[in-house]
Order: structure tokens, then C-alpha cells, then sequence
């Protein structure tokens, strides 16, 4: 059986930095302080554990956290976070991706205009939680297109998205919005990477009989790639988060395997899996 690895699979440039940071902070800190991450680093379970293990404690509440040094990851945090960790007196190792953290910026600066905010992302996300703490918590936060009908009327309309969402997506409801507003501003947030990572996955789901995406259950990005290689293989498209959630019998009669894998999955998971995959 012939695998091909998807171009763009595994950490993005978000996920990387975030992760040299945390060890650069290990190797200075070691165990003698106590190190914080607030909230998963990077929505994997086994890097989580690994870290975990080296001295990295995940606390979802800052308010609980009394001393030591916190690690704000890469979806950002809001805005007050910073506030309260400089009167608990705590270090910060602010980790936010480079992307995630112009949203915030456009965010705060149009916000400050007058401007309307709607985020394009699922509300539930912790970028998406992040970006609106840029805001005052004041933006509309949509995710379908059937969304854009609670959007009242504005003035001025400064619209964002979450930076893994899909481009298409994005476009039809951009589109949709652009009947909400006076003067209306759109920035296509999406990383550069999310969609080389998309369109990579989406061009080689069509050149095989069969798709493994291996990564996070929790991770949306992930998720975005199961969707889109279910577009083209519909009942050959399998989510693992590692290897050993791989099943023989997904590949009875697969010619030619393709594997991707999200931002959040580290090298040597995506390696365990090409092992296996070879060896069938």
C-alpha cells in the first residue's frame, strides 16, 4: 500500500514558537517556580500529558493561580487577563500566535472607533472567547450563515475570523454581512497556514482512495480537516488521535492511503502512524 503525507501537516508556526517557548521556560525555570499554562497549550492530549510531566500545570482560572509564571497559549486570552496577572504579580510567558494576536489589535483599535464587532469563529473557541475580551466582550459572534439574520444594522462594521476556519465558509458569510452595514470593514483573518493546510488535504483526498487525519478530538482546525476530506471520501475519511486508534480494516482493499494532520500534532505522533501505516 502505497502513503502519501499531505504538504503542511503537523505543528504550524504558532503551535512551534508556542512550544520552544514553554521548553525554553522549563529549561531556565526547571522545577524550582511554578509554571502555569492557562488553559491546555495546544489542544492535544499527549503533548498536554508530556508537559504535564516536565512541570506544566494547566489551570483554566487565573484567579487560581497565586504565584509563578503563567503561559498564555497560542488562541490569546482577553485582554484583562494581563491586568489581573500584573496585580497577582504573576511572569508571563505570552505565547499567542503572531496572527491571532493582529485580530486582537484590529479588534481593540476598531472597537475604540465605534465600530460594531462580529467575529466569524465558533463562540465556544478559546480564540474566539480571547478576540471578544479585545472588545469588552461586546462583539457578535456567528458561525452559520443562518447566524447573520441576529446581526442588526450598524453604521460602522468591523468583521474578523477565527484564523482556522475555512476560506469558503468565510467568503459566503463576509458576503452575506456586507448588507449589515454602512461602512463596513473586512479582514480575512485566516492563517496563511490553516489554508495551505486545507487545500493541501482537500487536493490529496482526491488523489486517494483513503484519508487518516490524525490530531486533537478537540482541535478545530482538525476538525476542519476531517470536514473537507469527507467532501471528497465520504466513507473512507478516518480521525485518529494516534496511532493506536488506527483499524486494519479501514484499509481492506486501499491501494493508496493519504495522511494530514493538524496544527496541534506533534512529529513524532505523525511518524508513529506512517510506521504503521507502512508495515500494512
Amino acid at each position: 500500500m502505497k502513503v502519501i503525507l499531505a504538504d503542511y501537516s503537523g505543528f504550524c508556526f504558532g503551535v512551534k514558537k508556542a512550544m520552544d517557548m514553554v521548553y525554553d521556560e522549563i529549561k531556565e525555570k526547571g522545577m524550582e517556580k511554578e509554571l502555569y499554562s492557562l488553559g491546555p497549550l495546544i489542544h492535544n492530549q499527549q503533548v498536554v500529558e508530556e508537559l504535564e510531566n516536565k512541570g506544566v500545570k494547566v489551570e483554566d482560572d487565573i484567579e487560581k493561580i497565586q504565584k509563578g509564571s503563567v503561559i498564555i497559549r497560542s488562541h490569546g486570552v482577553q485582554k484583562d487577563v494581563y491586568s489581573l496577572a500584573g496585580e497577582k504579580s504573576l511572569d508571563i510567558v505570552d505565547a499567542t500566535c503572531p496572527f491571532v494576536r493582529r485580530i486582537q489589535n484590529i479588534v481593540e483599535n476598531y472597537h475604540k472607533d465605534k465600530y460594531e464587532i462580529v467575529i466569524i469563529g465558533n463562540p465556544n473557541h478559546p480564540e474566539v472567547i480571547g478576540i471578544n475580551g479585545w472588545c469588552n466582550n461586546q462583539a457578535f459572534i456567528i458561525q452559520e450563515e443562518e447566524d447573520v439574520k441576529k446581526i442588526p444594522y450598524s453604521e460602522k462594521l468591523c468583521i474578523v475570523v477565527q484564523t482556522t476556519m475555512s476560506t469558503p465558509h468565510f467568503q459566503k458569510i463576509a458576503k452575506l454581512l456586507e448588507e449589515k452595514g454602512n461602512k463596513i470593514e473586512i479582514f480575512n483573518t485566516i492563517c496563511n497556514a490553516t489554508k495551505e493546510r486545507q487545500d493541501a488535504a482537500r487536493k490529496l483526498a482526491k488523489e486517494v482512495q483513503a484519508m487518516i487525519v490524525v490530531g486533537g478530538y478537540h482541535s478545530s482546525n482538525t476538525q476542519k480537516l476531517v470536514d473537507i476530506c469527507k467532501e471528497e471520501r465520504p466513507s473512507t475519511t478516518y480521525h485518529v488521535e494516534s496511532v493506536h486508534e488506527l483499524q486494519d480494516e479501514w484499509l481492506i482493499d486501499i491501494d493508496v492511503v493519504g495522511v494530514t494532520a493538524g496544527a496541534s500534532t506533534p512529529q513524532w505522533i505523525i511518524d508513529e502512524l506512517l510506521q504503521k501505516l507502512n508495515r500494512i
